[in-house]
């Protein structure tokens, strides 16, 4: 089992993940989202939202993140954590159906997911595990 985050680590993913969704291209939603991941090395990647007038096209944070690792070489990560802004209704922004899967190849069960959201002037941090939000993957059991 990996070692926890440490603060510093944890702050250092929330602010790439900050940054990253100030690079959001979300005209259409207007829902911009930033995640950033933490690979076994240390290594922090970023990624953002990047939407297309045909919405199935679009790409989550969350993937554009994890493939820039994967792209990098990185196979496992330590930790994911996301910066979303608040939608009325929900204490927070759950990673999509296909994003979880994705997070499931290259993350443990027990793997820390941290959602970030934004209102107003005030970031709460919400902290989960990717059991949490993906009780069930679908797995290579041949690996």
């Amino acid at each position: 089992m990996a070692a926890p985050l440490t603060k510093s680590e944890e702050n250092a993913l929330l602010e790439a993940a900050q940054v990253a969704r100030q690079r959001s291209y979300s005209p259409y939603s207007g829902f911009a989202v930033g995640a950033a991941v933490l690979t076994e090395d240390g290594n922090i990647f970023a990624g953002t939202n990047i939407e297309n007038v045909s919405y199935g096209l679009t790409v989550c944070a969350e993937r554009n993140a994890i493939f820039t690792a994967v792209g990098a070489g990185a196979r496992k990560l330590r930790a994911l954590v996301l910066v979303t802004q608040k939608v009325p209704g929900a204490l927070f922004n759950s990673p999509c159906g296909a994003c979880r899967q994705v997070m499931a190849e290259f993350m443990e069960p027990h793997t820390p997911v941290l959602i970030a959201v934004l209102k107003q002037n005030k970031r709460t941090v919400y902290r989960k595990t990717l059991r949490d939000l993906m009780p069930f993957p679908f797995e290579n059991f041949a690996r």
